[in-house]
């Protein structure tokens, strides 16, 4: 079929079960294809690897000089600016969160995973028909990720509807409509946003040890996020840490339950379980591209893409690319060099990416016992609409 279609055909639901097919005529078309509505796609991986520290490519939408098949917030997290900004919001945002400021903040969260993932796998039903992602996956990363921020429990159901929402106004859709899921998404965002400033305001001058405590406590005057850059990096904090991890969980358990020899060895040798996790990541990862945008006229390998023109960068590609990657399209939780893209690379690496890691790790290992007795009742199982945020909207099991 025509390359010009890719990014169309990729986007389209159809194919969101098994996109990798698509993501090898990509990488066959070219390291750089032109798209129809003038966008690039880059899918093999040291391309990809090299955009990715290039300093002329921006995450800063309003680099573009044409329209985009992605959209984002008008006032953007750190996730979406460049340097300088980008990295003062995100060494704001990396103080109460990890090294060097707050060390023990994840590894200290360990003990607390394992109790809410224990509470949700034992609360499973036996010999019934389960649902995955609604009664396991999706509840353990928000459990965490608003403990983490200081959310109240009997709150964070709140978050699912806001969620689903401003991931839905993300996505790509060039051949779409997509103006009442723009509205919902600038709804939501408004109103996760006072919510989340309401509750910071309620923790100054009364801390509880949580990171918006840290955020709106800080003594430094420089070191202090204003209000919206405060909302900003909170809820991206809150969709960035559980949407990602409840596709990882997911993908983790579909890609064990079709393939039980890896599952029932993993069972036996519980060590293997970090590796596992790393060839998930690779195999399956739940950020599947995302959107950059050259400052400059940039050549990738004889094509020359101008500047402000989007350019998707699909990770999920460069990840099955057989120029790195041995038999990549193979599922191997013992894989050597594994050094995939899927928390991104460059200044914007992931910086949840060692909580992600915990949460999966944690989260299979205490599933595993069960899902060796466990079947797939359906699959595929019916995926999310995201195309970028891939993964199962339900996986049902007999259990």
């Amino acid at each position: 079929m025509d390359s010009e279609t890719l990014l169309s055909r990729i986007t389209d639901y159809a194919n969101r079960p098994d996109p990798y097919p698509l993501y090898t005529e990509l990488r066959e078309a070219g390291p750089a294809v032109r798209q129809a509505d003038g966008s690039y796609l880059v899918g093999t991986y040291h391309h990809l690897a090299a955009l990715l520290h290039d300093p002329r490519m921006s995450a800063d939408e309003r680099s573009r000089t044409a329209s985009s098949p992605s959209k984002e917030t008008k006032d953007p997290s750190f996730l979406r600016l460049d340097d300088p900004e980008h990295h003062r919001l995100r060494r704001l945002a990396m103080r109460p969160f990890g090294p060097p400021h707050s060390p023990g903040r994840v590894n200290a969260m360990r003990e607390e995973i394992a109790r809410i993932t224990t509470e949700l796998v034992e609360a499973l039903p036996t010999g019934r028909q389960i649902d995955i992602v609604d009664d396991f996956a999706y509840p353990l990363p928000v459990t965490v990720i608003c403990r983490l921020l200081g959310v109240p429990r009997e709150d964070e159901p709140l978050f699912r509807g806001w969620a689903d929402a401003l991931v839905a106004s993300a996505d790509m859709r060039p051949d779409e409509d997509t103006t009442e899921q723009d509205q919902a998404g600038n709804q939501a965002r408004i109103d996760m946003n006072q919510y989340l400033l309401d509750l910071a305001g309620r923790r100054h001058g009364n801390p509880t040890g949580d990171m918006l405590s840290a955020f709106v406590n800080e003594p430094d005057p420089s070191l202090r996020l204003t209000p919206e850059e405060l909302a900003a990096t909170a809820t991206l904090l809150l969709i960035a840490g559980h949407e990602t991890t409840v596709n990882l969980i997911t993908n983790g358990v579909l890609t064990l339950l079709r393939q039980p020899e890896h599952l029932n060895r993993l069972h036996g040798e519980p060590a293997l379980l970090p590796r596992a996790v790393e060839e998930l990541l690779r195999y399956e990862p739940p950020v599947q591209m995302r959107e950059r945008v050259p400052l400059a006229d940039i050549e990738v390998a004889g094509t020359t893409i101008p500047a402000g023109t989007s350019v998707i960068l699909v990770l999920a590609s460069g990840n099955r690319d057989p120029r790195r990657f041995h038999e990549p399209d193979r599922f191997d939780p013992t894989r050597p060099d594994n050094e995939h893209l899927a928390f991104g690379s460059g200044i914007h690496l992931c910086y949840g990416a060692p909580l992600a890691r915990i949460e999966a790790d944690t989260a299979l290992g205490a599933l595993m016992p069960r899902l060796t007795t466990a079947r797939l009742v359906q699959d595929p199982p019916p995926y999310r609409q995201n195309a970028m945020l891939r993964g199962p909207r339900h996986v049902p099991v007999q259990w």
